[in-house]
Parts: C-alpha cells; sequence; structure tokens
C-alpha cells in the first residue's frame, strides 16, 4: 500500500506539471457545466479494525450527472478485494449513491466534497466459518479536480467508508464489529 500511495502522488504531481502549462496557455478552457460523465479510479486503502487491519489496492468505477459547476450526483461501483489476517479474511465491494458539492477556484481547478450511501457485500470468512453481510452505511469524502480538456477531468480524493458485522456469528472469536476504510485514489473523468 505504501508503494501504492507513492506511486499514486508521484503520478499526480506529473500529470499535473505536464497538463498545468498546457491548460495555463488556453485563454479558456470552457465546456458546458452540465452533463453526464463517466469515471475510472485506481488507489490504495488502509483498514482499521482488529482481525481487519490490512492495506491493500481499490478500483472504482463512476456514472454521474453535473447539474452544474457547483453539484453533481453519482454513483459508483468500488471494489476493494481481499484482506485481513490470518484466521479472519474479508472481501468488499459495493455501489454508493451520492452528492457532490464542488467549490470552482479556476476555471480549472476545483475542490469538492462527497458524502452518501454506501451499499455494500462483504464476504468474511473467520474460524472456519463464512457470512455475507449485505449493509448500507455511509460515507464521506473530499478531493481535488483539474481540468485537463473541455470534456476531459483528473482528480484525486479521500473516502472514508465503514461496514458492520455481527461479531457473535463468530463464536465471539472476532474482537470488533467491522473495519473502517480510509481510501486515497486519483483518476480521471470524461464528461459528455
Amino acid at each position: 500500500m505504501k508503494s501504492a500511495i507513492r506511486f499514486t502522488g508521484v503520478t499526480l504531481f506529473t500529470a499535473s506539471v505536464f497538463t498545468a502549462p498546457v491548460v495555463m496557455a488556453q485563454d479558456e478552457v470552457g465546456r458546458d457545466q452540465s452533463g453526464p460523465y463517466i469515471s475510472g479510479s485506481y488507489g490504495g486503502y488502509k483498514s482499521h479494525g482488529g482481525e481487519f487491519e490490512d492495506e491493500n489496492d481499490l478500483l472504482g468505477a463512476a456514472l454521474g450527472y453535473q447539474f452544474n459547476s457547483f453539484f453533481a450526483l453519482e454513483a459508483e461501483y468500488t471494489d476493494f478485494g481481499n484482506f485481513g489476517e490470518d484466521d479472519v479474511e474479508g472481501k468488499l465491494k459495493g455501489f454508493g449513491l451520492g452528492a457532490v458539492g464542488r467549490l470552482p477556484l479556476t476555471e480549472s481547478f476545483g475542490v469538492y466534497g462527497k458524502a452518501g450511501a454506501f451499499v455494500s457485500a462483504f464476504d468474511v470468512d473467520a474460524f472456519e466459518q463464512s457470512e455475507t453481510y449485505d449493509d448500507v452505511s455511509p460515507y464521506v469524502g473530499a478531493g481535488v479536480d483539474f481540468r485537463v480538456t473541455p470534456q476531459l477531468t483528473a482528480f484525486a480524493e479521500y473516502n472514508r467508508y465503514n461496514v458492520d458485522i455481527d461479531k457473535e456469528d463468530f463464536n465471539g472469536q472476532v474482537t470488533n464489529s467491522g473495519p473502517e476504510f480510509d481510501t486515497g485514489r486519483v483518476g480521471l473523468k470524461f464528461q459528455f
């Protein structure tokens, strides 16, 4: 995970260094402020919570609608893959539905916050027992975006998720009620 965070940071920095002069050279990076978009992202996470402590990569894909330069709604699929310790392993994937509030700082650069509901499927194998938990939990996030072309935007964001389990399912051997996830990711968004 540490290498993934370093790779993410270097990628974002390199992209900024090479795209900033191109964008600054343009008079305006004009585009319609509203419309549908798709995005893809890659990053890493750290899970917290007893036996679920781990680090790994994640992948995400989203479909959204930008209503204006300040507000969007977004549906996103995120796959956290496998994580956990020796006797406890988890696999998490889910869909998030969230609202995105954005503050444009320049014509090409902005900061944003997001909040919503995360509908997850969490498979847990612990102490020779298996359970699947379907859960709806809140998530929050914040990020920065940089418009590279009128349709293409690069972004970097942080999100926080949590999922719950019933520790009684494993004869009390699991010491917490589920992991929390701190995630960092970079991605590209294409607006139609």
